[in-house]
């Protein structure tokens, strides 16, 4: 008898939820609590933010956790909710293709059903993206190792041509298409939301096309109207988050009062939020 992976329906169910023109709508999450609080707000999923966990586990974003460390996060991410959990995993966590699957398989474990995978390169003086080649490799193996589990995991392949002023919409497009050919399932294209650009990479895209979006990006009925399937926060509710904790700390500090603490969350809804789970 064949048993079913226990994600199987999760994995399904935030699959169905990319549908253009009727976009799934991601205020993206750092930690438990955060993705609690999200949760209760009424995402129909909870996405991480590599940047915001990164920046949580007191590292800075771009490649720069352990896998182990990154994982650990997510775990706990999907421990705190009942929704389906999609993980930011920057490049990989991996120097090779093969690491790459290691890292994917990891992360079904750690209880996701999606996965961003960036094509960005960090290192000093290098090129800005990842070859087409080594892209296609990469995605190849994070599907490979999504099939093996028996988990349809929902690839979301990033391309940061627009984020890295690194091509244009054509550059993009043939990407988008390789990467799609390779495995995943959508294209994530962040720094791209002018009306323009997005209508063509919706319409050059075979794919839900993942947009991010922040103060000065057309509001979401004008995305879905374009025919965006997915709309990330990306690290927008970690920097508010944390301004919030600066602005409050720095009045405590200079001027000895606390109106910046106003309006924050009861103590024992919170306390409830995160052991809802």
């Amino acid at each position: 008898m064949t048993h079913q992976h226990p994600l199987l329906r999760a994995a399904q169910a935030f699959r169905a939820l990319h549908e253009p023109g009727r976009p799934l709508v991601l205020p993206n999450a750092w930690d438990a609590v955060s993705a609690a609080v999200v949760q209760d707000a009424g995402a129909a999923a909870i996405a991480t933010t590599s940047a915001g966990l990164a920046w949580a586990l007191g590292a800075a974003d771009g490649d720069r956790l352990r896998r182990d460390q990154a994982l650990a996060a997510v775990a706990r991410v999907a421990a705190a909710v009942r929704v389906p959990v999609s993980a930011d995993i920057e490049g990989g966590y991996a120097g090779d293709a093969a690491g790459v699957g290691d890292t994917v398989a990891a992360v079904i474990d750690a209880g996701a059903v999606g996965v961003n995978i960036e094509d960005a390169r960090y290192e000093p003086g290098g090129a800005p993206l990842r070859t087409v080649a080594e892209q296609v490799e990469r995605i190849a193996a994070a599907r490979a190792a999504a099939d093996r589990a028996g988990v349809p995991l929902f690839v979301n392949a990033r391309i940061d041509t627009f984020l890295r002023g690194a091509g244009g919409v054509d550059l993009t497009l043939g990407r988008a298409a390789a990467f799609l050919a390779a495995g995943a399932d959508g294209i994530f294209v962040p720094g791209a939301v002018e009306p323009g650009t997005v209508k063509a990479l919706v319409a050059g895209t075979d794919g839900p096309l993942n947009v991010m979006v922040g103060p000065g990006a057309p509001p979401v009925a004008e995305l879905a109207a374009l025919g965006v399937a997915r709309i990330s926060a990306g690290a927008g509710l970690a920097q508010a988050a944390h301004a919030l904790v600066h602005r409050a700390a720095r009045e405590l500090l200079r001027e000895g009062t606390y109106g910046s603490l106003a309006g924050g969350f009861d103590y024992a809804e919170l306390n409830t939020l995160v052991t809802r789970a």
